[in-house]
């Protein structure tokens, strides 16, 4: 299993439409409102590196609200 952290910048009017949005993504495990620089952060489970790009392009980064985000990729562990 590969993990990846979504950092995500989101409409401040729009944060908490924005995550529950998010936490409708089958392959998303957690989902968080954050404070700092970034308004989201959700987690991510693949089966393959492969996986990642199109659920960021076709269903995260294609939600309304969104503004940016910033991908945390793990390395497979041995």
């Amino acid at each position: 299993m590969i993990k990846a952290y979504i950092l995500i910048v989101a409409d401040p009017a729009m944060t908490r439409q924005v995550a529950d949005e998010i936490r409708r993504i089958p392959q998303v495990v957690e989902c968080h409102q954050v404070m700092g620089p970034y308004d989201i952060v959700a987690e991510l489970e693949v089966e393959n590196l492969t996986d990642i790009p199109p659920i960021l392009g076709e269903r995260i980064r294609k939600i309304q609200g969104i503004h940016s985000t910033t991908s945390l990729v793990t390395l497979p562990e041995p």
